[in-house]
């Protein structure tokens, strides 16, 4: 069966990365105990390569910015629906817990995916 994912690229300042993490590892718990498949944060290394638009570009870094590709892995859609329901109704994932992100959050993007090739 494919798989579904919740994807999110957020550009973030490098001196912020670290209260970051501190976050996404407790968002890394919250959806693993509700049953996502998989988590991952990645924080970009390579970004201005000579093909496609490069990070640095689409994402309109400054010199002190790097970016974050992150992605959550479903079963599927219905089975991301009813995790994300969980998650949200978490006590730990309450927006009052959240009143100082680490990021913009006018800059960070997210979006639903179907998997079209799987290993």
């Amino acid at each position: 069966m494919a798989r579904y994912v919740d994807g999110f690229i957020i550009p973030i300042k490098k001196k912020d990365l670290k209260t970051y993490k501190k976050m996404a590892t407790l968002g890394c718990k919250v959806w693993m105990e509700h049953g996502a498949l998989d988590y991952y944060e990645c924080v970009g290394d390579t970004l201005d390569l000579p093909y496609g638009i490069p990070f640095t570009k689409l994402c309109k870094l400054k010199s002190d910015e790097t970016v974050i590709f992150a992605f959550i892995v479903y079963k599927s859609k219905a089975h991301a629906n009813q995790v994300n329901k969980k998650v949200h109704n978490d006590p730990r994932m309450k927006p009052e817990n959240f009143k100082s992100m680490p990021f913009d959050m006018k800059r960070f993007t997210t979006g639903k995916f179907k998997t079209i090739v799987q290993a």
